[in-house]
Order: structure tokens, then sequence, then C-alpha cells
């Protein structure tokens, strides 16, 4: 999503833990903290590879060899992948929100007297909820 009024990409916080739960470290790929994104990747591979056993790898794709190697991970085990996967997807969220606030201008743009949202200068309405911008001038004709 571009900001229209500064022509800088706001990223939406929810696709980036949305993304982050399908695979970790990719909703910090979306943002493009490449460190942080190979960090997370990494911690969850490497966990995959040192505490799931042999056994619970399966040899084929089918639904029942899947659901047989699933029965074989240790609860320990998956909760701490769990606890990986939540983690992340956590960091995902809150890092986009920090990346949007370090992207939001810092001009002071004008805003409606009225529901107090950023307005277009050049306007004479607030194209968010009608009211008037004209500034009151004081008659000088008398």
């Amino acid at each position: 999503m571009t900001d229209s009024r500064s022509g800088t990409s706001q990223k939406r916080p929810w696709l980036a833990a949305a993304l982050a739960v399908l695979v970790p470290g990719v909703g910090h790929v979306y943002i493009r903290m490449w460190g942080r994104a190979l960090g997370w990747f990494g911690l969850y591979f490497l966990a995959t590879q040192f505490l799931v056993p042999e056994t619970a790898r399966p040899e084929s794709l089918s639904l029942s060899a899947l659901s047989d190697a699933a029965g074989a991970v240790p609860a320990g085990v998956t909760l701490l992948l769990t606890a990986i996967t939540a983690l992340n997807v956590v960091d995902a969220y809150l890092a986009t929100r920090r990346h949007n606030r370090r992207r939001r201008p810092s001009s002071a743009a004008p805003t409606c007297p009225e529901c107090g949202r950023e307005v277009d200068g050049d306007l004479e309405f607030c194209h968010w909820c009608t009211a008037s911008l004209e500034q009151d001038t004081p008659d000088t004709a008398e």
C-alpha cells in the first residue's frame, strides 16, 4: 500500500503476520528485514533438523504417511516449534508497525478541524467528512 500523501510504502502488519504463520521468516522478508528473516528461518530449520526424530520424517507425501509422521513428533518438540512460530508472528507484526512509523512523513500536513484527519491543502473541504476548510477571514470592507 502506498501512502498518497508522502509516496512511501506502508506495509500491512496483518499480512506480515499471516506470512510468518506459513513459513517463519517470510513475514520479515515482506518488510525487507533480511537478517531477521534469515534468523527466524534458520532457528526453525535447525530446531526441526536436530529435534524432530528420523521416524517422524515421512518418506512420501501421502496423507497416511504424513499423519503417521505427525504422531511420532514428541509433544515437547511440537510445543517448541509452535512457540518459535508464535514468537515469529508477533515479531513480524510489531516489526511491520515499527517500519510503518519510521516511514511516516514528519511534515505537518493540514488537518480537518472536524475529524482531525490529514487533508489535501488544495481543497476547500475535507474529503473524509466533507467539512468546510475555508479560513474565516475578518471583513475589511466596512
